[in-house]
């Protein structure tokens, strides 16, 4: 069960919301514990609900008609699921699922719709959040036409870092993999590199960030553009420091 106070929320959307648009939110959500893998938006099926993140990672997958697949996007606690939704579409073929397990807030679809449709101001700032995914996107889209293997692992590393809030990240290489849409025996490769270079320390199934701005270093100019988005239009810093 949540907390009434608004100032108690970890996701940078909620704590964004003006006091009188979170008192009429707070009696509709629920809250949602969403394990490894738990499903938060099913490809080409409706979405009933959107869900804040509270903690964990999700990430956003396409897929091709051939069966290829690659992370497009991360969710954490600046985020919410079903973005789709507040475009007017009620479905998307892409699908959103944790790849670190947390917990969430949970909201009917119709209700928050309902809800934000009574508020110009909120809902301006959940497109401008819709916007920022866009960015995150396209920010994704030059890494990997631009930069090489170690620049792009650092970006997707610091990512995660931003939003799970923690040195120790528990990701698999497998999942890495997924997010620079490479063999997983590239990735392995990439990582003994950072390692040299002592920007992390990887273990099974787990990433220790040793040296931030040394990964922020090798990242170059791939990581920023968008948490610099984030933060200029929702008002709260994504990135850590």
């Amino acid at each position: 069960m949540f907390s009434t106070d608004q100032a108690s929320f970890r996701n940078r959307l909620i704590t964004a919301m003006p006091a009188d648009f979170f008192a009429s939110l707070i009696p509709h959500l629920e809250f949602k514990e969403l394990p490894l893998r738990f499903t938060l938006v099913d490809p080409g099926e409706e979405t009933g609900a959107f869900i804040f993140l509270e903690s964990g990672l999700a990430s956003i997958v396409a897929s091709s008609l051939d069966a290829e697949v690659a992370e497009v996007g991360h969710i954490g606690l600046e985020g919410i699921s079903g973005a789709h939704l507040l475009l007017a579409t009620t479905s998307t073929p892409n699908h959103t699922f944790m790849q670190v397990g947390g917990y969430g807030a949970q909201v009917n679809a119709a209700v928050l719709l309902d809800l934000l449709a009574q508020s110009e101001p909120v809902r301006d700032m959940f497109l401008r959040y819709v916007h920022c995914c866009e960015i995150q996107l396209a920010q994704s889209a030059l890494a990997s036409s631009r930069y090489n293997m170690n620049e792009r692992l650092a970006r997707w590393l610091l990512m995660c870092h931003d939003r799970l809030e923690s040195d120790d990240l528990t990701l698999t290489h497998e999942f890495l993999a997924l997010m620079l849409g490479v063999r997983r025996s590239g990735v392995t490769n990439e990582i003994h590199v950072l390692e040299g270079l002592d920007a992390i320390r990887a273990t099974r199934g787990n990433v220790h960030v040793r040296d931030r701005a040394k990964l922020e270093e090798i990242a170059a100019g791939c990581y920023g553009v968008a948490e610099a988005e984030y933060k200029r239009l929702i008002g709260l810093s994504l990135r850590r420091h």
